[in-house]
């Protein structure tokens, strides 16, 4: 396993978090599994909830997702929103957005579809107001080409946080 760099936004690499990212053909290829080991080594490192290939600086349609509430950590290869409900206010941040977070509006729940790390077609419906929920959104909006700032509506619900120095790590 390998920590590897976060593509910041705003950057030449971070024109990678910008365009919808490419299908996974085979989740079970091994280079695809080293992937994500490294995916949940990096996000666990930074520390985040999730990580999308993009952000690693791979166009590929593959997010990782940390254990949340009842849920074991989470593999999806491919994944799709099949259906939101209701709306909610929340406030995000972003491992690619470093030193900021913002409020905004993301569903209530969201119905997944996607493949597991064994390839599997598996279908997730996460609990109602929820971090699984949240974060489904925001890592399948990385692999879309969207960050969370493009749902921001107001300058103001954008602000500067402070980030942990490098040095404590």
């Amino acid at each position: 396993m390998a920590i590897r760099p976060i593509v910041i936004a705003g950057t030449p690499e971070g024109e990678v978090l910008r365009r919808p990212a490419h299908r996974v053909r085979d989740v079970r290829d091994r280079a695809i599994q080293k992937l994500i080991e490294d995916m949940f080594e990096t996000m666990r490192d930074a520390p985040g909830v999730g990580l999308a290939a993009p952000q690693v600086g791979v166009p590929l349609r593959l997010i990782v997702i940390e254990a949340t509430e009842a849920n074991p950590p989470l593999v999806l290869a491919n994944p799709e929103i099949v259906k939101r409900f209701g709306r909610r206010r929340v406030t995000e941040g972003c491992l690619s957005v470093p030193g900021y977070q913002g409020e905004l509006w993301r569903a209530e729940q969201v119905l997944v579809k996607g493949l597991d790390a064994s390839g599997k077609e598996v279908r997730i419906k996460a609990p109602p107001n929820s971090l699984l929920s949240q974060a489904l959104e925001h890592e399948i909006g990385h692999i879309n080409g969207t960050l969370y700032t493009d749902l921001i509506e107001k300058p103001e619900d954008l602000y500067r946080i402070r980030v942990r120095a490098e040095s404590s790590r």
